[in-house]
């Protein structure tokens, strides 16, 4: 059982077109957090929270933290107390900004509590306590699992499918300087859908799951088509349609809203990856708010947990 622990939880992508609060993928950018057991003074807090990186300012250093909130949730799910513990988390993820961070700081804190307690919890009961903390199985089942996952809940019962990836398939983002939150995002979409859009959106996730396993860019190209959320709320995004239609002149097969947004996700061929990157960040340019995009790769690892030193 080790003393302390480094959990590294990947970021996300969710939604991917017609896969709509079922369908996501981990990605290379990281958010890492170390749990330290300590001896608390007898009047201080069973609990200290230490936060680095660019938005370090914006995390609630409280009790209300969702790492810590998910710490004690594991705790009391394994029906142990849960020691005093120090958490230092250092970003590398964007808050609020379509790339799964809640799913991290859930995942992270579920992660460390198992791993302290001598991991008595499997990974499909982890997945199934994170999926009970965020709601939304497509964000944190690539975050827990890596790679690409499609997660159901049937009958009460979630069920996990590890999908295929192509090597051939390059996720490119930009992310931009403003933040998008889920609520907003949800608060635009209809309460009823057409028997055409359901068929459209079934067809067309069949597509895309066959294009994304086979590497083949006209699959992909077409399966990235969606009714049922992105058509609400890429209004919500300015320069949506600039970078939409810049991405794909540039080469990509498509381009979607990941997550909730405001990210954007393009997927490319290898050779076309960096004009694809290029081209969306030159068609952002206009907008008021900044961006940054990115070629990056599927994190095939998912979260990982391991031990570092001893306690304070």
């Amino acid at each position: 059982m080790p003393s302390s622990v480094t959990v590294t939880v990947p970021a996300t992508t969710a939604n991917i077109g017609p896969g709509f609060d079922c369908l996501g993928a981990a990605l290379s950018l990281y958010n890492r957090f170390h749990f330290t057991p300590f001896t608390p003074l007898s009047d201080s807090a069973p609990f200290q929270i230490t936060v680095e990186g660019t938005e370090a300012k914006r995390v609630n250093a409280g009790p209300s933290n969702l790492v810590y909130r998910a710490y004690l949730k594991c705790y009391e799910r394994i029906g142990q107390s849960p020691p005093p513990i120090h958490i230092k988390i250092v970003l590398g993820v964007p808050l609020s900004r379509g790339l799964g961070s809640s799913s991290t700081a859930i995942v992270g804190g579920i992660m460390g509590a198992n791993a302290l307690a001598g991991s008595p919890l499997d990974s499909t009961a982890l997945a199934a306590l994170a999926n009970e903390l965020e709601g939304h199985p497509d964000n944190v089942v690539p975050a827990l699992l890596g790679g690409a996952q499609l997660a159901v809940v049937t009958q009460g019962r979630l069920q996990l499918c590890d999908l295929a990836w192509h090597e051939s398939v390059v996720p490119i983002v930009i992310i931009p300087e403003f933040e998008l939150s889920t609520a907003d995002a949800r608060r635009v979409l209809p309460t009823r859908y057409s028997r055409a859009d359901a068929i459209f959106n079934t067809a067309h996730l069949g597509l895309l799951l066959r294009g994304l396993a086979t590497g083949n860019g006209d699959w992909i190209a077409g399966g990235m088509s969606d009714r049922i959320h992105q058509p609400y709320r890429k209004k919500l995004i300015p320069g949506y349609d600039n970078v939409h239609r810049a991405a794909l002149q540039a080469g990509a097969w498509g381009l979607v809203i990941s997550g909730a947004g405001p990210t954007l996700l393009a997927l490319s061929a290898p050779d076309a990856a960096d004009t694809v990157r290029a081209a969306m960040a030159a068609a952002w340019a206009s907008q008021s708010f900044a961006a940054h995009a990115h070629c990056l790769r599927l994190d095939t690892r998912g979260a990982i947990a391991e031990p570092i030193g001893s306690p304070v």
